[in-house]
C-alpha cells in the first residue's frame, strides 16, 4: 500500500514533534507555525532549504537554538526520506539520522550537547 506524499507542514509539523515532544519551546512553535498552510508535497518543493533558512531566522531571532538547529535538519532528512514520516519513527534515532546527514557526523558542539541532553 503506498502512502500519500506528506505535505511541507507534515514533515514540519514531525520534525517540531520529534524535537519537542511536550510543546515547550516556543521558538519551535514559531517555527512550525511559518509552515500552517504548506500543503504541498514535501517532495514538490525545489527550494526547501531557502524556504526553511528564512522561515528558521523568523522563528530564532538571535539564531542560538540548537533545537531549532536539529528541527531543520530532520525537516531536510524526513523530505529526503518521506516514507517515515508515516511509519511513526523513534524520535532519538529519527534525530541520529537527521544529525549524522545533516553534519556528516560531525554536528556542531551546540548541536552535539542539546541531543546528548535529550
Amino acid at each position: 500500500m503506498d502512502r500519500p506524499t506528506p505535505s511541507v507542514f507534515d514533515v514540519v509539523r514531525l520534525a517540531v514533534e520529534v524535537c519537542d515532544p511536550d510543546d515547550v519551546d516556543p521558538v519551535l512553535g514559531r517555527l512550525e507555525e511559518q509552515f500552517e498552510d504548506a500543503d504541498e508535497p514535501v517532495t514538490t518543493v525545489e527550494n526547501l532549504e531557502e524556504r526553511l533558512a528564512i522561515a528558521l531566522e523568523g522563528a530564532d531571532y538571535e539564531g542560538e537554538a540548537p533545537a531549532v538547529s536539529v528541527a531543520s535538519a530532520v525537516v531536510l532528512y524526513l523530505a529526503a526520506h518521506p516514507a517515515e514520516v508515516g511509519s511513526h519513527p523513534d524520535p532519538t534515532g529519527l534525530i541520529e539520522r537527521a544529525v549524522a546527514a545533516q553534519w556528516h557526523r560531525t554536528p556542531p558542539q551546540d548541536v552535539a550537547d542539546w541531543v546528548a541532553g535529550r
